[in-house]
């Protein structure tokens, strides 16, 4: 079983494992543009889809239109085009354009820096609003997305049902030290080593540790 007892051991281990791999699209862009709002549109858009996929979107997007008051005036037909590939376009754009207008229009064009604020945009859930925190701010929070409630289940640190329960049983047991990068660490680790179906746990540094809770089969 992952305990506190063991999660420095646990997390050192997976950091190391992760090293090869490329970090989130997120974590890239934010390093390039240095934009809380492009943070926000670029999480937005990888909802339900692969990072290459929404790395691709975004650069077209972003070369057609930079600043939030662009965005607003582009077409909504010419943004859903733009978005198309990353799946759920229709409401995706309409999210996006929501967003932006609530962001010039209640925020002066700049994206909030607060957990509750960021709650206030219209289609933005809390992984998304942990996310523009951790990321673009550099502010505490822990983002969960389904990577990091399946793994933390499947280690057995938490028991819960959805990413939301994850978050608040991670605030109350995580080491805050890991906060901020928890989610970056863990979505290269389940993307590439604990997916999820059919892990690869031979493969796995924390292979001997992991209960593997819920793994049916495994590699």
């Amino acid at each position: 079983m992952i305990n506190n007892q063991n999660i420095d051991e646990i997390i050192k281990k997976v950091k190391k494992s992760i090293k090869k791999y490329e970090e989130p699209v997120l974590e890239k862009f934010n390093k390039k543009l240095n934009s809380p709002y492009w943070v926000l549109i670029s999480c937005l858009l990888s909802l339900r889809t692969k990072d290459e996929i929404t790395e691709k979107v975004i650069k077209n997007l972003y070369k057609i239109a930079k600043t939030p008051e662009q965005i607003l005036k582009l077409p909504l037909a010419k943004l859903k085009k733009i978005i198309f590939k990353t799946g759920f376009y229709n409401n995706k754009a309409k999210t996006i354009k929501n967003v932006t207008k609530k962001i010039l229009n209640d925020f002066k064009g700049k994206v909030p820096d607060t957990l509750d604020d960021l709650l206030s945009l219209p289609g933005v859930g809390r992984k998304t609003a942990n996310l523009v925190l951790t990321v673009a701010y550099n502010k505490m929070g822990i983002c969960v997305d389904t990577h990091v409630h399946k793994i933390f289940n499947r280690w057995g640190y938490v028991k819960t049902n959805t990413p939301d329960e994850t978050e608040m049983k991670l605030r109350e047991k995580l080491p805050e030290k890991y906060w901020k990068k928890i989610n970056n660490f863990l979505v290269l680790f389940g993307q590439n080593i604990c997916v999820p179906v059919s892990p690869f746990c031979s493969l796995c540094p924390v292979n001997l540790k992991c209960p593997k809770i819920g793994v049916k089969r495994h590699r």
